[in-house]
């Protein structure tokens, strides 16, 4: 029997060995079909991702768009002194730590309980018709959703009329960061879901049957059998928006903006896109985007090895 059992292994080993032997003369005997396909996606990556990193001298810059990059004056850490020195420094900071922290704290959790409530549901039919309710709004785009939040809470808007009240939300400071937060888990909470719905359809059904035979309550159930199922996809999710914090993109809070909101709704992104493009200060917008990345980078840094910590050495 040990003979036997030995030859079968060997016998497997050969024909993993031919395999691999065989796909390696493949490839050797046709490269240039795999050049021919892979030459667009990385000459897309190097055009678009990492020679725009060069720009990131001009952090460093008094860039003139005359003498361009190689030209212009090297000024060091100047701009990050002037950004770090502002009286309005701590505001934009506090602003965008609020959005994004609150953002995560309220928006996170939504769409694992969707998940959870979606894989409740025994009808096929209605599941599919609820999903489809849940992951349109992910297809309005910021601009329109935005919209639609200025003309739901505007003076004449369905809002008012409800309460019949005349309030202008929009104006009001201290509503912006709950219309933020409320629009933005409206529109992607559903299309968040699916990753967790899809990992819930691996937890074992045997299991979630002995627990019901066992007499397990919805909530026992989803401790003892669906948690585990989806316990890394939350784990690496949540890693992955924590070490966002700082990239809060300019489009939404930039379109709900007024004039009477700025002192909440004014962001690093909002700042750097009028510095940049509005004003012209390419170097010093340069340098506070490049701050909030690295702010980013350390966060998510950070948070990893935390959670690592707190989920027996498993993170990124």
């Amino acid at each position: 029997m040990k003979t036997s059992s030995t030859t079968v292994s060997n016998r497997k080993q050969n024909k993993q060995r031919a395999g691999s032997h065989g796909t390696l003369l493949y490839l050797k005997q046709h490269w240039q079909l795999y050049v021919i396909f892979l030459l667009p996606a990385l000459a897309l990556t190097l055009i678009f991702k990492y020679i725009p990193m060069g720009g990131i001298m001009i952090a460093f810059q008094k860039y003139n768009p005359i003498k361009g990059i190689l030209g212009s004056e090297w000024v060091g850490f100047k701009y990050f002194e002037r950004f770090l020195s502002s009286p309005d420094f701590m505001t934009y900071l506090i602003n965008t730590l609020k959005l994004s922290i609150y953002g995560l704290l309220w928006g996170f959790p939504i769409p694992i309980l969707l998940a959870f409530l979606l894989n409740r549901i025994q009808s096929t039919g209605i599941k599919k018709k609820i999903q489809l309710v849940l992951y349109l709004p992910n297809f309005i785009s910021v601009i329109v959703l935005c919209g639609i939040v200025r003309i739901f809470l505007s003076v004449t808007g369905p809002v008012n009329l409800l309460f019949d009240s005349s309030i202008n939300f929009m104006t009001m400071p201290e509503a912006f960061r709950t219309i933020y937060i409320a629009s933005g888990i409206w529109q992607g909470a559903g299309w968040a879901s699916i990753m967790y719905t899809a990992a819930l359809s691996n937890a074992s059904q045997e299991l979630k049957e002995a627990a019901v035979i066992d007499g397990a309550n919805i909530f026992q159930q989803i401790k003892a059998v669906e948690w585990p199922a989806i316990k890394d996809m939350v784990v690496i999710q949540f890693i992955m928006q924590a070490g966002n914090i700082m990239s809060i993109g300019f489009e939404k809070a930039y379109a709900l903006q007024t004039d009477l909101n700025l002192g909440t709704s004014e962001i690093i992104a909002t700042y750097v896109y009028k510095k940049g493009l509005l004003d012209g200060d390419y170097s010093f917008s340069t340098a506070v985007g490049l701050f909030n990345t690295v702010i980013n980078v350390i966060l998510l840094i950070v948070v990893n090895k935390i959670v690592a910590k707190m989920n027996d050495g498993k993170g990124l």
